[in-house]
């Protein structure tokens, strides 16, 4: 028989709801159970996430970003497996209270796994299923090692709560708040004629604001403190398009773990097409499905034998298998700020990127904020509407000569000087294309690309010098520590991983600022503070030449030694 989707049933499906499973202490956890009906038994396919499991039969749409369980009825019908959605810990149909990813949360994940397992209809084999919340339960999942887990597919999805979500680079994020209304709405209102749902009474924004720093409150709920005791296989799955909110913890969490693992990045441009590719069943039957069928089937071929790097090269606009992440092969370069024009982009400044440091003085570039022109955040608006260079500083190279491919983690170190006690650092580095010489007689500015982000306030520049590599710094944010105004530090600012080629006649353009705009950035904005008032200065003369290091891979570079 074939399904309304197109594929072929090879099963019925038997769906049970509100089906208990009690904890440690007592509270009833509830699940909804899709399963072929069948004695089985079958392989289990386990969803955690406070998204409540009553709304999976709504309709695949971008505007429920929380509806997240992908293609369950192919997993069943068509591939005879298993797949249990549990409401977390007091949201949806279960008791107790959420209490956002704490040991008690982890624990439940445990303890829900190895009921999995001992179900008549289980094969005893359970694997972590889900993108985004549903991803980082499967962290935890591999962190709390129950004996029936036996691989997960962490799709999308932060292991550093604090660094990777809510502070980045010790600036506050407005996001996770916003998504906490969201999911506290969605829990506690009902159509008319049903009773109101559950309440979640904890104070969660209250608790983001109030620790500022990584302290134990940030430790309890970041798998990444714990990520060595990962022993299951893990297929970590990340998007370059998820910059400030979960591509970090899906790099990161392949390259910490200690276990068989696999990494692939796609070339997703933003929170909606990463939603909606976890809906498609042909993603999921030419990658995810050859991974769970070997560990909880034992079916096919070891997903690990091969190359254990699958990587989106954007603007070439293919993948490419690697052996290792991050690429040996890549040779890190340095590309100086300089104060001389560009003249390929209407800016505050118009600087310069160059190969080759200043060799004589220069002077330094000054940042007076806020600027009187910026619309809602840090953003200006021009003839073409939203503008986000026309009122930030950039850095633009001159148009490239060959094609330039960039793969890898980079670094910009940059020499500064604040009137302030503290700053904020923004960054984003761009493809910028070329642009006709009538558009730029009109005034208008060139097309780009941003490929990378990255931020830093300047109090939290205290590294983990045992944590830190050239390509990573890594910052305690545990001791803040004041500027002392018009006194020069070095900052060195990650900016996340990317991979993309360059064409011939594009530009490499940076852009530095102190904020960020829900016109630029959609949810993942920074309150602009009332404090923030003041000028920065940009130092890149010989004694003190910021640069940016990129990673640049030889088979596509020009570039002198």
């Amino acid at each position: 028989m074939t399904s309304e989707a197109g594929y072929e049933k090879v099963h019925a499906m038997r769906t049970d709801n509100d089906v208990g499973i009690t904890m440690r202490d007592g509270v009833r956890l509830s699940a909804r159970i899709c399963r072929p009906d069948g004695d089985g038994p079958y392989p289990v396919l386990l969803a955690v996430s406070p998204y409540q499991h009553r709304t999976d039969a709504i309709p695949h749409s971008t505007l429920f970003l929380w509806r997240e369980v992908g293609p369950v009825a192919w997993y069943v019908e068509a591939q005879g497996y298993a797949i249990v959605h549990v409401d977390i810990r007091g949201t949806g149909q279960s008791e107790g209270e959420y209490n956002l990813l704490d040991r008690n949360e982890q624990q439940d994940l445990y303890e829900i796994i190895e009921w999995c397992g001992r179900q008549s209809w289980s094969n005893g084999r359970v694997g972590g299923y889900g993108q985004s919340y549903y991803c980082w339960s499967q962290w935890f999942m591999g962190i709390m090692n129950p004996p029936s887990l036996k691989c997960i597919a962490p799709y999308d999805g932060a292991v550093d709560m604090y660094r990777g979500v809510v502070y980045h680079g010790g600036i506050y994020c407005d996001f996770l708040p916003w998504w906490y209304q969201m999911v506290r709405v969605n829990n506690l209102h009902r159509p008319p004629g049903e009773p109101s749902g559950k309440l979640m009474t904890a104070d969660i924004p209250r608790l983001l604001a109030e620790h500022t720093t990584y302290d134990d409150w940030w430790k309890e709920r970041s798998a990444w403190e714990r990520l060595k005791d990962i022993k299951v296989p893990t297929f970590s799955i990340g998007h370059w398009g998820k910059m400030a909110l979960h591509l970090r913890g899906n790099i990161l969490g392949y390259e910490t773990i200690d276990a068989p693992k696999k990494l692939l990045v796609t070339g997703a441009r933003d929170v909606l097409e990463a939603h909606d590719l976890f809906e498609q069943v042909h993603f999921h039957e030419g990658t995810l499905l050859p991974f769970y069928d070997y560990y909880l089937k034992g079916q096919g071929a070891d997903p690990m034998a091969a190359l254990s790097a699958r990587v989106y090269v954007r603007g070439a606009e293919q993948f490419r298998d690697e052996s290792e992440w991050p690429l040996p092969r890549a040779e890190y370069k340095s590309l100086y700020l300089s104060g001389a024009p560009s003249h390929s982009v209407r800016s505050l400044n118009d600087g310069s990127l160059v190969w080759e440091p200043s060799k004589s003085g220069e002077a330094p570039t000054v940042f007076d904020y806020p600027d009187p022109k910026w619309k809602l955040g840090a953003v200006a608006v021009g003839p073409q509407g939203i503008d986000p260079a026309g009122r930030v500083l950039t850095f633009t190279s001159q148009a490239l000569s060959e094609d330039l491919e960039l793969t890898g983690p980079a670094v910009l170190e940059l020499y500064l000087s604040s009137s302030n006690v503290d700053t904020d650092v923004f960054v984003r580095l761009s493809d910028q294309k070329p642009q006709a010489d009538a558009d730029r007689a009109k005034g208008l500015q060139p097309d780009f690309v941003t490929i990378s982000k990255g931020w830093l306030k300047a109090s939290h520049r205290e590294k983990d010098e045992a944590l830190s590599t050239p390509q990573r710094p890594f910052y305690t944010h545990r001791k803040p520590q004041a500027l002392i105004p018009g006194e020069v530090v070095k900052l060195e600012i990650e900016l996340l991983p990317f991979s993309n080629l360059f064409k011939k006649g594009h530009r490499l353009r940076l852009e530095i600022a102190n904020g960020d705009s829900p016109l630029t950035d959609t949810l993942f904005t920074h309150q602009y503070s009332w404090f923030k008032v003041g000028r920065d200065t940009i130092y890149h003369d010989p004694s003190r030449a910021s640069r940016l290091i990129v990673p640049v891979i030889p088979s596509r570079s020009s570039i002198p030694d």
